[in-house]
């Protein structure tokens, strides 16, 4: 059980970590915070469905990262042309 304090509104769909019964707002976030916070109390299937989130995560996170450096080398070039234009 936790001593932190959430305010949840009454009409929000509320997904509770059943060992530390923190909320989340959806089934995605809990499965990550169980595989982080509570990896020795996951069963199997727990523990696949965990691994499975984190990969798809992982692989939306690397593709922000992509496309963010492409945008700043995409600008870096772009203010090199105008400066030398200029």
């Amino acid at each position: 059980m936790t001593n932190d304090r959430y305010d949840v509104p009454a009409d929000a769909e509320v997904h509770e970590c059943p060992f530390c019964s923190r909320p989340f707002a959806d089934s995605k976030s809990l499965t990550l915070h169980e595989g982080l916070d509570h990896p020795d109390q996951l069963g199997d299937d727990e523990r696949v469905a965990f691994e499975r989130v984190y990969d798809e995560e992982t692989d939306d996170l690397r593709r922000y990262q992509l496309i963010a450096i492409g945008a700043i080398v995409l600008l870096y070039f772009s203010l090199l042309i105008v400066y030398a234009l200029i």
